[in-house]
Protein backbone atom coordinates (compact mmCIF):
# COMPACT_ATOMS: atom_id res chain seq x y z
CA UNK A 1 0.00 0.00 0.00
CA UNK A 2 2.90 2.37 0.69
CA UNK A 3 4.05 2.18 -2.92
CA UNK A 4 0.65 3.23 -4.28
CA UNK A 5 0.57 6.18 -1.91
CA UNK A 6 4.07 7.15 -3.03
CA UNK A 7 3.10 6.94 -6.69
CA UNK A 8 0.06 9.12 -6.01
CA UNK A 9 2.35 11.63 -4.30
CA UNK A 10 4.62 11.59 -7.38
CA UNK A 11 1.63 12.31 -9.63
CA UNK A 12 0.39 15.23 -7.54
CA UNK A 13 3.92 16.58 -7.06
CA UNK A 14 4.63 16.39 -10.80
CA UNK A 15 1.40 18.16 -11.71
CA UNK A 16 2.21 20.87 -9.16
CA UNK A 17 5.71 21.29 -10.57
CA UNK A 18 4.26 21.56 -14.06
CA UNK A 19 1.87 24.29 -12.97
CA UNK A 20 4.71 26.06 -11.16
CA UNK A 21 6.78 26.03 -14.35
CA UNK A 22 3.78 27.45 -16.22
CA UNK A 23 3.67 30.32 -13.74
CA UNK A 24 7.44 30.91 -13.78
CA UNK A 25 7.95 30.79 -17.55
CA UNK A 26 5.22 32.91 -19.17
CA UNK A 27 4.21 32.26 -22.77
CA UNK A 28 2.03 35.05 -24.18
CA UNK A 29 1.18 33.11 -27.37
CA UNK A 30 0.03 29.84 -25.76
CA UNK A 31 -3.29 28.28 -26.71
CA UNK A 32 -6.12 27.45 -24.28
CA UNK A 33 -5.92 24.00 -22.74
CA UNK A 34 -2.18 24.18 -22.22
CA UNK A 35 -2.56 23.93 -18.44
CA UNK A 36 -3.88 20.37 -18.65
CA UNK A 37 -1.07 19.31 -21.00
CA UNK A 38 1.71 20.63 -18.78
CA UNK A 39 0.13 19.13 -15.64
CA UNK A 40 -0.09 15.70 -17.30
CA UNK A 41 3.47 16.03 -18.63
CA UNK A 42 4.73 16.91 -15.15
CA UNK A 43 2.86 14.00 -13.57
CA UNK A 44 4.16 11.53 -16.15
CA UNK A 45 7.72 12.82 -15.79
CA UNK A 46 7.52 12.59 -11.99
CA UNK A 47 6.44 8.95 -12.16
CA UNK A 48 9.27 8.07 -14.54
CA UNK A 49 11.81 10.06 -12.50
CA UNK A 50 10.56 8.54 -9.27
CA UNK A 51 11.00 5.05 -10.64
CA UNK A 52 14.51 5.91 -11.79
CA UNK A 53 15.33 7.43 -8.40
CA UNK A 54 14.08 4.39 -6.49
CA UNK A 55 15.89 2.03 -8.83
CA UNK A 56 19.13 3.96 -8.55
CA UNK A 57 19.30 4.76 -4.84
CA UNK A 58 17.18 2.13 -3.09
CA UNK A 59 17.82 -1.10 -4.93
CA UNK A 60 17.37 -3.52 -2.02
CA UNK A 61 14.33 -1.90 -0.40
CA UNK A 62 12.38 -0.18 -3.19
CA UNK A 63 9.77 2.10 -1.64
CA UNK A 64 8.15 4.91 -3.59
CA UNK A 65 8.12 7.21 -0.54
CA UNK A 66 11.91 7.00 -0.20
CA UNK A 67 14.05 10.15 -0.51
CA UNK A 68 15.61 8.91 -3.74
CA UNK A 69 12.21 8.38 -5.32
CA UNK A 70 10.91 11.77 -4.27
CA UNK A 71 14.07 13.56 -5.40
CA UNK A 72 14.13 11.69 -8.70
CA UNK A 73 10.49 12.55 -9.35
CA UNK A 74 10.96 16.21 -8.52
CA UNK A 75 14.13 16.61 -10.57
CA UNK A 76 12.82 14.81 -13.66
CA UNK A 77 9.46 16.62 -13.58
CA UNK A 78 11.23 19.96 -13.24
CA UNK A 79 13.61 19.14 -16.06
CA UNK A 80 10.93 17.90 -18.47
CA UNK A 81 8.48 20.74 -17.87
CA UNK A 82 11.27 23.31 -18.09
CA UNK A 83 12.45 21.89 -21.39
CA UNK A 84 8.86 21.84 -22.64
CA UNK A 85 8.14 25.44 -21.61
CA UNK A 86 11.50 26.88 -22.60
CA UNK A 87 12.45 24.64 -25.50
CA UNK A 88 9.18 24.91 -27.41
CA UNK A 89 9.91 28.57 -28.14
CA UNK A 90 12.28 27.57 -30.93
CA UNK A 91 9.50 25.58 -32.63
CA UNK A 92 6.96 28.41 -32.72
Amino acid sequence: MENWIGIAIWIVMGAGIGLLMKALIPRPEEQPGHTVIIAVLGAFAAVIGGMLGVGTFHLYEPLAISPGGMAGGAVFATMMTFVYRWGIRGLV
